[in-house]
């Protein structure tokens, strides 16, 4: 489903990757593991060119990323990523948050995203906070609904960036739940962690 051959990413004198090389199948659960400071999360942001990379391949389903005729955005449709700091979008409920992508980038019609919205909700144990504000959640509970958000977008793999450095131990096993019952259901997953 991925496959990557010699990736680098230099800044400048700085090289923080270097002839990086992995395939992951499809169903598989990754996790790129290390300090902080090793080029764990910019391999992953090179995974979705949110980082062009200095050098090497990306393939996504045989696809090669860094072709110039690749269609960026209908690959990036394919890889959900879940950022350690939520990015939810504080003026809107938690129900419009998972909308808004599906209806905007996949026109899918509004009955459809919030039944479809609410099973997600179900998913990660939140339906009943449908209309709260991201401001009235909980860290743990802003990172599921990051997942569920993602998950909206009917994506084939998941990019997650360190989805639970930003939570206290309590909340920790919140989120854990929710990875491993994707992980039970054959997502393909790329998790970096400490």
């Amino acid at each position: 489903m991925i496959s990557v051959r010699n990736l680098s990413k230099h800044y400048g004198d700085l090289v923080v990757l270097k002839d990086v090389t992995t395939e992951i199948n499809k169903g598989e659960v990754i996790s790129v593991i290390g300090p902080s400071g090793t080029g764990k999360s910019t391999f992953l942001r090179c995974l979705n060119l949110l980082e062009t990379p200095t050098g090497g391949e990306i393939f996504i389903d045989g696809i090669p990323l860094l072709d110039k005729r690749t269609n960026i955005p209908k690959i990036r449709q394919k890889m959900g990523m879940v950022f350690q700091s939520f990015n939810l979008y504080s003026h809107l409920t938690i129900l419009e948050n998972l909308t808004i992508g599906p209806a905007k980038l996949l026109k899918k019609s509004r009955e459809e995203n919030s039944k479809k919205a609410m099973e997600l909700l179900k998913l990660v144990g939140l339906a009943e906070k449908a209309n709260n504000f991201p401001d009235e959640l909980s860290g743990g509970q802003k990172q599921r609904v990051a997942i569920a958000r993602c998950m909206a977008m009917e994506p084939e793999i998941l990019l997650f960036d360190e989805p639970t450095s930003a939570l206290d131990p309590t909340m920790v096993s919140e989120v854990l739940s929710v990875i491993r019952r994707l992980a039970r259901e054959g997502m393909t997953m790329v998790i970096v962690t400490h």
